[in-house]
Protein backbone atom coordinates (compact mmCIF):
# COMPACT_ATOMS: atom_id res chain seq x y z
CA UNK A 1 0.00 0.00 0.00
CA UNK A 2 1.38 3.08 -0.82
CA UNK A 3 1.83 5.64 2.09
CA UNK A 4 -0.15 9.12 2.25
CA UNK A 5 1.46 12.12 3.63
CA UNK A 6 0.08 15.40 3.63
CA UNK A 7 2.19 18.43 4.71
CA UNK A 8 0.39 21.61 5.81
CA UNK A 9 2.06 24.44 5.14
CA UNK A 10 1.80 28.46 6.07
CA UNK A 11 3.54 29.56 2.29
CA UNK A 12 2.63 27.02 -0.38
CA UNK A 13 4.80 29.11 -2.85
CA UNK A 14 7.91 28.83 -0.36
CA UNK A 15 7.50 25.63 0.64
CA UNK A 16 7.27 23.95 -3.38
CA UNK A 17 10.46 26.85 -4.66
CA UNK A 18 12.46 24.98 -1.43
CA UNK A 19 11.24 21.32 -2.01
CA UNK A 20 11.72 21.74 -6.18
CA UNK A 21 15.41 22.51 -4.96
CA UNK A 22 15.69 19.65 -3.02
CA UNK A 23 13.13 17.05 -4.57
CA UNK A 24 12.89 18.21 -8.60
CA UNK A 25 11.97 14.40 -9.48
CA UNK A 26 9.02 14.35 -7.43
CA UNK A 27 7.42 16.74 -9.36
CA UNK A 28 5.44 16.25 -12.92
CA UNK A 29 5.69 18.41 -16.17
CA UNK A 30 4.33 21.04 -13.61
CA UNK A 31 8.03 21.54 -12.32
CA UNK A 32 8.82 23.76 -15.35
CA UNK A 33 6.66 26.35 -14.35
CA UNK A 34 8.43 26.69 -11.07
CA UNK A 35 6.82 27.20 -7.50
CA UNK A 36 4.79 30.15 -8.53
CA UNK A 37 2.45 28.12 -11.01
CA UNK A 38 2.26 25.30 -8.87
CA UNK A 39 0.83 27.21 -5.91
CA UNK A 40 -1.60 28.41 -7.74
CA UNK A 41 -2.90 25.59 -9.76
CA UNK A 42 -2.60 23.87 -5.80
CA UNK A 43 -5.56 26.63 -4.77
CA UNK A 44 -8.16 25.23 -7.29
CA UNK A 45 -10.71 22.22 -6.03
CA UNK A 46 -9.97 20.65 -2.61
CA UNK A 47 -7.07 23.28 -2.42
CA UNK A 48 -4.12 20.58 -2.13
CA UNK A 49 -1.46 19.26 -4.44
CA UNK A 50 -0.07 15.81 -4.45
CA UNK A 51 3.14 14.32 -5.71
CA UNK A 52 2.35 10.52 -6.27
CA UNK A 53 4.26 7.60 -7.04
CA UNK A 54 7.76 9.20 -4.77
CA UNK A 55 10.17 5.97 -4.04
CA UNK A 56 10.82 6.73 0.12
CA UNK A 57 13.06 3.82 2.35
CA UNK A 58 12.17 0.89 -0.19
CA UNK A 59 8.48 1.95 -0.55
CA UNK A 60 6.03 4.43 -2.99
CA UNK A 61 4.58 7.25 -0.96
CA UNK A 62 2.28 10.63 -2.01
CA UNK A 63 2.57 13.28 -0.21
CA UNK A 64 -0.11 16.02 -0.63
CA UNK A 65 0.38 20.13 0.04
CA UNK A 66 -2.32 22.44 1.48
CA UNK A 67 -2.20 25.89 2.64
CA UNK A 68 -2.52 26.32 6.89
CA UNK A 69 -5.47 28.69 5.43
CA UNK A 70 -7.13 26.22 3.49
CA UNK A 71 -7.48 23.76 5.59
CA UNK A 72 -8.45 25.77 8.40
CA UNK A 73 -11.56 26.75 6.77
CA UNK A 74 -12.21 23.52 5.41
CA UNK A 75 -12.08 22.23 8.89
CA UNK A 76 -14.64 24.49 9.82
CA UNK A 77 -16.64 25.22 7.06
CA UNK A 78 -16.39 21.63 5.03
CA UNK A 79 -15.91 23.76 2.07
CA UNK A 80 -14.31 20.23 0.19
CA UNK A 81 -14.67 17.86 2.90
CA UNK A 82 -11.36 16.22 1.34
CA UNK A 83 -8.71 16.62 4.58
CA UNK A 84 -11.56 17.45 6.88
CA UNK A 85 -12.67 14.43 6.41
CA UNK A 86 -9.65 12.32 7.01
CA UNK A 87 -8.92 14.27 9.47
CA UNK A 88 -12.21 12.84 11.39
CA UNK A 89 -10.69 9.61 11.04
CA UNK A 90 -7.63 8.30 12.88
CA UNK A 91 -4.51 9.63 11.69
CA UNK A 92 -0.79 9.64 13.16
CA UNK A 93 0.35 13.27 13.23
CA UNK A 94 3.99 13.56 13.03
CA UNK A 95 4.97 16.81 14.17
CA UNK A 96 2.37 20.12 14.79
CA UNK A 97 3.35 23.62 15.33
CA UNK A 98 1.75 25.84 18.12
CA UNK A 99 -1.04 27.23 15.33
CA UNK A 100 -3.97 28.21 18.12
CA UNK A 101 -6.34 28.73 15.06
CA UNK A 102 -5.26 25.23 13.49
CA UNK A 103 -5.57 23.80 17.24
CA UNK A 104 -9.32 24.85 17.60
CA UNK A 105 -10.61 24.15 14.38
CA UNK A 106 -9.44 20.54 14.40
CA UNK A 107 -11.85 20.27 17.43
CA UNK A 108 -14.72 21.87 15.88
CA UNK A 109 -14.52 19.65 12.53
CA UNK A 110 -14.83 16.20 15.36
CA UNK A 111 -17.53 18.46 17.40
CA UNK A 112 -19.33 18.75 13.74
CA UNK A 113 -18.40 14.69 12.48
CA UNK A 114 -20.85 14.03 15.62
CA UNK A 115 -23.28 16.48 15.37
CA UNK A 116 -23.77 15.57 11.71
CA UNK A 117 -23.59 11.76 12.50
CA UNK A 118 -26.07 12.27 15.65
CA UNK A 119 -28.78 13.91 12.78
CA UNK A 120 -28.06 10.67 10.68
CA UNK A 121 -28.69 7.99 13.29
CA UNK A 122 -31.62 6.54 14.85
CA UNK A 123 -32.23 7.81 18.90
CA UNK A 124 -29.74 4.84 20.32
CA UNK A 125 -26.87 3.09 18.54
CA UNK A 126 -24.09 1.68 19.25
CA UNK A 127 -20.47 2.82 19.60
CA UNK A 128 -19.67 1.61 15.99
CA UNK A 129 -22.63 2.62 14.53
CA UNK A 130 -21.13 6.24 15.50
CA UNK A 131 -17.61 5.40 14.03
CA UNK A 132 -19.59 4.01 11.22
CA UNK A 133 -21.47 6.89 10.90
CA UNK A 134 -18.48 9.21 11.19
CA UNK A 135 -16.17 7.46 8.52
CA UNK A 136 -19.00 7.44 6.08
CA UNK A 137 -19.47 11.40 6.03
CA UNK A 138 -16.22 11.50 4.07
CA UNK A 139 -16.18 8.50 1.94
CA UNK A 140 -15.85 9.19 -1.33
CA UNK A 141 -17.59 12.94 -0.27
CA UNK A 142 -20.67 11.24 0.54
CA UNK A 143 -23.82 11.68 3.23
CA UNK A 144 -25.28 9.15 1.96
CA UNK A 145 -26.38 5.94 3.89
CA UNK A 146 -23.72 3.63 4.06
CA UNK A 147 -24.69 0.82 2.26
CA UNK A 148 -23.55 -2.27 -0.29
CA UNK A 149 -19.76 -2.01 -1.35
CA UNK A 150 -19.35 1.24 0.69
CA UNK A 151 -20.73 -0.26 4.13
CA UNK A 152 -17.83 -2.80 3.55
CA UNK A 153 -15.26 -0.60 2.64
CA UNK A 154 -16.28 1.97 6.04
CA UNK A 155 -15.98 -1.24 7.73
CA UNK A 156 -13.13 -2.23 7.07
CA UNK A 157 -11.66 1.50 8.30
CA UNK A 158 -13.63 1.12 11.53
CA UNK A 159 -13.12 -2.22 12.55
CA UNK A 160 -9.70 -3.00 12.82
CA UNK A 161 -9.51 1.03 14.50
CA UNK A 162 -12.33 1.32 16.98
CA UNK A 163 -9.53 2.05 20.09
CA UNK A 164 -8.08 4.48 18.05
CA UNK A 165 -11.23 6.30 16.70
CA UNK A 166 -12.50 5.88 20.87
CA UNK A 167 -9.34 7.77 21.42
CA UNK A 168 -10.07 10.15 18.65
CA UNK A 169 -13.43 11.04 20.54
CA UNK A 170 -13.67 10.17 23.84
CA UNK A 171 -12.91 13.60 25.00
CA UNK A 172 -15.66 14.97 23.04
CA UNK A 173 -18.32 11.91 23.81
CA UNK A 174 -17.32 12.93 27.36
CA UNK A 175 -18.37 16.56 27.35
CA UNK A 176 -21.90 15.53 25.72
CA UNK A 177 -24.59 15.94 27.62
CA UNK A 178 -26.59 13.22 25.56
CA UNK A 179 -24.00 10.42 25.52
CA UNK A 180 -22.91 8.62 28.20
CA UNK A 181 -20.02 7.27 27.97
CA UNK A 182 -18.15 4.36 29.66
CA UNK A 183 -14.43 4.83 28.32
CA UNK A 184 -13.30 1.58 30.66
CA UNK A 185 -15.97 -0.48 29.33
CA UNK A 186 -15.26 0.52 25.82
CA UNK A 187 -19.17 1.61 24.55
CA UNK A 188 -20.97 3.81 25.00
CA UNK A 189 -24.76 4.89 25.86
CA UNK A 190 -26.67 7.24 23.80
CA UNK A 191 -30.22 8.78 23.75
CA UNK A 192 -30.61 11.49 21.17
CA UNK A 193 -32.76 13.73 21.18
CA UNK A 194 -34.87 13.51 18.04
CA UNK A 195 -37.87 16.19 19.04
CA UNK A 196 -37.93 19.25 16.57
CA UNK A 197 -35.96 21.59 19.02
CA UNK A 198 -33.44 18.68 19.68
CA UNK A 199 -32.98 18.56 15.42
CA UNK A 200 -32.69 21.71 15.34
CA UNK A 201 -30.63 23.10 17.97
CA UNK A 202 -28.01 20.20 16.15
CA UNK A 203 -28.83 21.43 12.53
CA UNK A 204 -27.94 25.17 13.72
CA UNK A 205 -24.26 23.68 14.88
CA UNK A 206 -23.55 22.48 11.41
CA UNK A 207 -20.86 23.67 9.23
CA UNK A 208 -21.47 26.35 6.87
CA UNK A 209 -21.27 24.62 3.49
CA UNK A 210 -23.53 21.90 5.02
CA UNK A 211 -26.33 24.60 6.06
CA UNK A 212 -26.40 26.12 2.58
CA UNK A 213 -26.90 22.22 0.87
CA UNK A 214 -29.52 21.71 2.67
CA UNK A 215 -30.64 25.01 2.05
CA UNK A 216 -30.53 24.90 -1.20
CA UNK A 217 -32.23 21.26 -1.35
CA UNK A 218 -35.34 22.60 0.54
CA UNK A 219 -35.60 26.10 -0.16
CA UNK A 220 -38.13 26.61 -4.00
CA UNK A 221 -35.71 29.04 -5.92
CA UNK A 222 -37.52 32.64 -5.66
CA UNK A 223 -38.39 32.64 -1.92
CA UNK A 224 -34.87 33.06 -0.43
CA UNK A 225 -36.06 32.86 2.99
CA UNK A 226 -33.36 32.49 5.56
CA UNK A 227 -31.33 29.78 6.90
CA UNK A 228 -32.32 29.41 10.44
CA UNK A 229 -35.84 29.54 8.88
CA UNK A 230 -35.40 26.26 6.62
CA UNK A 231 -33.30 24.65 9.50
CA UNK A 232 -36.37 24.99 11.69
CA UNK A 233 -38.86 23.38 8.69
CA UNK A 234 -36.15 20.57 8.12
CA UNK A 235 -36.17 19.98 11.94
CA UNK A 236 -40.13 19.11 11.98
CA UNK A 237 -39.60 16.76 8.82
CA UNK A 238 -39.33 13.20 9.41
CA UNK A 239 -36.75 12.34 7.19
CA UNK A 240 -34.84 15.05 9.16
CA UNK A 241 -31.60 12.64 8.63
CA UNK A 242 -31.62 11.90 5.10
CA UNK A 243 -32.06 15.39 3.65
CA UNK A 244 -28.71 15.94 6.21
CA UNK A 245 -27.53 12.88 3.95
CA UNK A 246 -28.21 14.75 0.74
CA UNK A 247 -26.77 18.34 1.54
CA UNK A 248 -23.08 16.54 0.74
CA UNK A 249 -20.18 18.61 -0.95
CA UNK A 250 -19.66 17.19 -3.69
CA UNK A 251 -16.27 16.01 -4.70
CA UNK A 252 -13.86 18.54 -5.45
CA UNK A 253 -10.89 17.49 -7.48
CA UNK A 254 -7.33 17.34 -6.55
CA UNK A 255 -4.44 18.16 -8.09
CA UNK A 256 -2.25 14.99 -8.66
CA UNK A 257 -0.20 14.63 -11.62
CA UNK A 258 3.42 12.19 -12.75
Amino acid sequence: NMLDFVFVVDDSMTWHMMNLLKNRSHYSFLKVFGPKQISSIQSYGAGIYYNTLVPCNGRMIKYGVISTDTLIDDLLHWETLYVAGRLQKPVKILTQNENSKLQAALVSNLKSAVTAAFLMLPESFSEEDLYMQIAGLSYSGDFRMVIGEDRSKVQNIVKPNVPHFQKLYSNILQDCPQVVYKHHLGRLEASIDKSPEGQFTQLMALPRTLQQKITSLVDPPGKNRDVEEILLQVAHDPDCGVVVHQGRPRSASVISLK
